[in-house]
């Protein structure tokens, strides 16, 4: 199966959360923050607003930041993804 998100919303997957600090000290799940840093898969076609079709920003594999809180949780074949508003993306990560 596959997502395909509607109107400007972008399906992300979560990159690995740091088990260890920068100290070396080992973190125990529960302790470790849902992180923020994520890599699109897929991207909405975008909306129209007004009669202008808003484009959308950021593309499948960009690396981005997005808002701690936002977007909903979804599980498809065994794989954990994220959906957001494109407006819950703050940053795209550039190497």
């Amino acid at each position: 199966m596959k997502l395909v998100p509607l109107g400007e919303r972008v399906v992300l997957k979560e990159c690995v959360a740091e088990e260890t600090t920068k100290s070396g000290i080992v973190l125990p799940t529960a302790s470790q923050e849902k992180p923020q840093y994520a890599e699109v898969v897929a991207v909405g076609p975008g909306i129209v607003v007004d009669g202008e079709k808003i484009e959308m920003q950021v593309k499948v594999g960009d690396k981005v930041i997005y808002s701690r809180f936002a977007g909903n949780d979804v599980e498809l074949d065994g794989d954990k993804y994220i959906i957001v508003k494109q407006s819950d993306i703050h940053a795209v990560v550039e190497a």
